[in-house]
């Protein structure tokens, strides 16, 4: 399903892009038929795709956003940063792509960016689940901040309680609080 909404979400973007040039239209890609396998070249081809259409319409947040998405994916955390942070000067208060960014920042090994992005994404959503979990992950196992950090899991299972991981969850709790 997520496969299909990125091909729509390309398809539309294109027949964006393909509205605001001036010069003779070019071909729309052509998306395979049958399941999708996306693979380096597909991913390659996306971020051309999106790259083109946010030159071409810089406020653009669907593109900024599927093209941040794209980044975190290929582990170009640091690219995805940049996108992010654009489709956050044109929707500060979009939870999901704080965490995301925030995920970022750890993986490119800036876990006190992170945290201050998850914070930020808490203070529009206090309830954002995801946000809880990854905001304990940084504290635990980044910096060290078992007591928070096992606050903010137990804030988490309280959001999902039925949780797929809240088994693993109650226990990482349990170790955190044991931990000098």
């Amino acid at each position: 399903m997520k496969k299909i909404i990125h091909a729509l979400l390309l398809i539309i973007i294109i027949a964006t892009v393909g509205c605001r040039q001036k010069e003779e239209p070019k071909a729309p890609y052509q998306f395979p038929t049958g399941p999708v396998q996306a693979g380096p070249l597909q991913a390659q081809d996306d971020v051309r795709i999106l790259k083109e259409a946010v030159k071409n319409d810089p406020r653009n947040i669907d593109a900024w956003i599927k093209l941040g998405n794209i980044m975190m994916d290929s582990s170009r955390f640091n690219e995805a940063i940049e996108a992010y942070q654009k489709a956050l000067a044109i929707d500060p208060k979009n939870v999901d792509v704080r965490v995301d960014m925030g995920t970022c920042y750890r993986n490119a090994g800036r876990p006190d960016a992170a945290v201050k992005e998850y914070r930020k994404a808490l203070e529009i959503n206090p309830k954002h689940p995801n946000g809880r979990k990854n905001l304990a992950v940084v504290l635990a196992y980044d910096l060290h901040d078992n007591k928070q950090a096992a606050k903010e899991f137990e804030k988490y299972l309280e959001l999902d309680p039925d949780a797929p991981d809240a088994a693993q969850i109650r226990q990482e709790i349990q170790k955190l609080k044991s931990a000098k």
